[in-house]
């Protein structure tokens, strides 16, 4: 478990070469306390309870495939409690379908593989909602996936893309999914690329790992800390927002 301060944020991850990328700046630069904790690597959440803000990251491990391991299901145990306690979560790609599965919503195969930056497109829903509201109706995010969140009744879908209806999904208030990712940084995206090189077969939207290398990053990591900087001022300006 790695601390930079006083634990208030919890961020799960899922593999040593998929890291929270940008998310780590962020936090730092804001002064908010984290910690990661690895539960693949036999790290566990218990005791993590009284933390403010729960954030998970995505990760290789197939839900929609049936790969419930036994950490998965307590962490999606470790959402559900936070749910119920009305406590924010964030989560990106497979943390995205584990906030969908803590509320009974299976994560289902996307329509399409995506994996490279490609644009999203806000849903009429993000408009009014207090994080999106006046972004700009098509940007560009990264993608790595092959599936996505299962919805549930009160699910508002906010983003969507060519090759996937649920790229951005709220739960409820302070209770985020996002399919693609906004965190990963250039430097992120090498590790990642010699970790998964079967995931480069070729695809309506998957791009090649020369391109992927290619990407300017640095815009779409600004757009996730002004996402962060909305979520903590709205979530629990006392003790998150600066």
């Amino acid at each position: 478990m790695l601390y930079f301060l006083d634990v208030k944020i919890i961020c799960v991850t899922h593999a040593d070469f998929e890291t929270p990328g940008v998310i780590v700046d962020w936090a730092r630069s804001r002064g908010h306390g984290m910690s990661i904790v690895r539960p693949y690597g036999g790290e566990s959440l218990d005791g993590t309870e009284g933390s403010d803000f729960l954030i998970v990251m995505g990760g290789p491990q197939d839900l929609a495939g049936g790969g419930r391991l036994p950490y998965l299901e307590h962490e999606i145990e470790h959402i559900r409690k936070r749910v119920l306690d009305k406590r924010p979560v964030l989560g990106f790609c497979l943390g995205a379908q584990l906030i969908g599965e803590s509320l009974g919503a299976r994560a289902e195969r996307s329509p399409e593989r995506e994996i490279g930056v490609y644009p999203v497109e806000l849903t009429g829903a993000a408009k009014t909602d207090p994080l999106l509201r006046d972004w700009p109706p098509r940007f560009d995010a990264i993608h790595w996936h092959g599936d996505m969140p299962g919805l549930t009744k009160e699910a508002v879908v906010l983003a969507k893309s060519e090759g996937c209806p649920r790229q951005i999904v709220r739960y409820r208030e302070g209770l985020y999914a996002l399919q693609c990712h906004l965190e990963i940084t250039r430097e992120g995206v090498k590790p990642m690329i010699d970790a998964s090189p079967e995931d480069f077969r070729p695809g309506k939207f998957v791009q090649s790992k020369e391109d992927m290398l290619k990407n300017d990053y640095a815009p779409i990591n600004r757009r996730m800390f002004d996402f962060l900087d909305r979520l903590a001022a709205i979530l629990n300006p006392q003790s998150l927002a600066r």
